[in-house]
């Protein structure tokens, strides 16, 4: 399973999903899109918004830190 999380280092939800994930043992990738426009500008195309956090399951967008979009998604029994 291929877990990107599209965050900033100063947001609080960011923060939170990411700490839930490490918490369940779900292996990600974070992608700073302060320091890395070209991933901002491919995260702008993939959701239409500028918004984060925006995780990346598989391809499946979830935008925000969406606790039952995201069990649903990982498996995660809440």
């Amino acid at each position: 399973m291929a877990v990107t999380v599209y965050s900033t280092p100063t947001c609080s939800f960011c923060n939170a999903a990411k700490r839930y994930l490490r918490e369940h043992s779900i292996p990600f990738r974070d992608i700073d899109i302060s320091r890395d426009a070209k991933a901002a500008a491919d995260m702008v195309r993939k959701t239409g918004q500028q918004g984060v956090p925006v995780i990346d399951v598989n391809g499946k967008i979830i935008v925000g830190f969406d606790k039952p979009k995201l069990n649903a998604t990982l498996g995660i029994r809440g």
